[in-house]
């Protein structure tokens, strides 16, 4: 009975002590109390802005790995492709504290550095013996700014490109492959001209049976347009215009270029109307058709193909092939997709940001990114037999990676990129212009807007 006394009284007297205490730590009357309650230490964090997309996914994982060895938490903060440039834009005209890191599209380099936004990077970049480790179109596309100037804002993070996704087993099927020989005079099989794709997207378009010969981009929100016609006006010989001097016209608006979007124009007849706005975005990916098993080709950007290759996603998925993009009458070429990653310059962590970018050029990191599902522009991982046999779509990335080309880097590259949309979007949507008056326009456009920033001396 004794012991138990005893034992009641201990616990009392705990609990007596335990109220005590808590009334001391958790007093709202800081005042009044000599006591302060003192929080344990937070872990360091970084918080990064990227698109919202399946990479921006795979990176949030390889980060737990560098929290493992450094006690660093990283948060990959995602916007919808519809307002990520945008909510971008606006964080850092208020020099915001939001962000320390930004995977940003390479035609932001010259917004970001320009104006002050982004670390330059030149001496860690030398340092590190950047410019040696990765692929020198990636360094040249994501990093340097200007170009030919051995100064860089960013290190190259996902490497991307345009290039298509197709229905093998369409292709391959022995009907289709004799009446297509029958109407066309020549073998069907992977095209290695525009004119090529164009007669298979013609062959395939099957409306009544709510089956489409191609899905393509023409897209006006954000950049989608443009990017699918650029390799067209590249191929065919024109240019945007000239950037050691900024001349537009008489370069955009010549007769390659009116012939390339012309064609573009008859391209977009095979694809499915409802389609028109397919682009990036999840609800109405351009990779959608493809599933749903109405489509034979479509363009995709190579960074969001892993879903039509993963069978609980894409019912067709052991039917998925994949080409680079065509030639046309003049050369190859094709849209440069992909981001760089740079350290904000407003950031109150960049010497976490900075370990972060160390542990992320390493080797055995690249190889877990390409693992993981990202799409690595290290020199060792790019080549490697690895990455090539990795999935039916990297050997196609790869040879794209080796003709791939970007829009405007300036730091008016918004403008820029906003007049070609709605230019380019009228005149895809309607009749009321010529491809020839289209391009006169967008070029006055474009010349206007390098005349409002200074950029023609007298």
């Amino acid at each position: 009975m004794k012991k138990v006394l005893l034992y009641f009284s201990l616990f009392a007297l705990a609990g007596l002590l335990a109220s005590s205490v808590a009334s001391v730590y958790l007093s709202n009357d800081d005042s009044e109390s000599p006591y302060q309650f003192i929080e344990a230490p937070q872990a360091p964090k970084i918080t990064i802005l990227w698109a919202e997309w399946k990479p921006a996914d795979y990176l949030q994982t390889l980060t737990s790995e560098f929290t493992a060895e450094t006690g660093i938490e990283v948060e990959i903060v995602q916007r919808s492709w519809n307002d990520w440039q945008q909510h971008f834009f606006n964080e850092m005209a208020d020099k915001s504290q939001r962000y320390d890191m930004v995977i940003g599209d390479s035609q932001w380099l010259g917004y970001g550095s320009e104006n002050g936004h982004y670390i330059n990077l030149s001496h860690w970049v030398e340092q590190h013996n950047v410019t040696k480790k990765f692929i020198h179109t990636a360094m040249r596309g994501y990093a340097e700014y200007p170009k030919d100037s051995s100064r860089y804002w960013a290190i190259p993070l996902e490497g991307d490109a345009m290039g298509f996704a197709y229905r093998k087993d369409l292709f391959e099927n022995p009907a289709e492959k004799k009446a297509f020989q029958q109407r066309y005079g020549y073998r069907l099989d992977i095209p290695t001209t525009w004119g090529q794709l164009r007669d298979l997207a013609e062959f395939f378009y099957r409306p009544e049976d709510d089956f489409w010969g191609l899905m393509s981009w023409s897209e006006p929100h954000y950049d989608g347009l443009t990017m699918a016609l650029q390799p067209l006006l590249w191929s065919w010989g024109a240019d945007l215009g000239d950037r050691s001097n900024y001349q537009v016209r008489g370069i955009l608006n010549d007769g390659a270029a009116t012939s390339a979007l012309a064609f573009y124009k008859t391209l977009t007849t095979f694809n499915n109307p409802a389609w028109r706005d397919y682009y990036l975005d999840t609800d109405t990916s351009s990779n959608r058709p493809l599933i749903e098993g109405k489509v034979a080709m479509t363009m995709v950007y190579f960074a969001i193909t892993p879903e039509l290759l993963d069978p609980e996603k894409n019912p067709y998925a052991d039917k998925i092939g994949f080409f680079s993009a065509p030639a046309g009458p003049a050369s190859r070429a094709t849209s440069l997709g992909g981001q760089g990653i740079s350290v904000i310059s407003y950031s109150k962590k960049k010497e976490h940001s900075f370990r972060f970018l160390e542990w992320f050029i390493q080797t055995k990191v690249q190889k877990r990114w390409s693992e993981l599902g990202g799409l690595s522009c290290h020199n060792d991982i790019l080549q490697s037999e690895a990455f090539l046999n990795a999935s039916p779509m990297h050997r196609a990335f790869s040879e794209s990676f080796g003709f791939a080309r970007d829009f405007w880097a300036v730091p008016e590259y918004a403008e820029l990129l906003h007049l070609s949309q709605k230019r380019w979007r009228h005149y895809l949507t309607t009749d009321d212009i010529s491809a020839k008056d289209s391009l006169d326009n967008l070029a006055l456009d474009w010349e206007q807007v390098f005349e409002y920033h200074g950029y023609y001396k007298e």
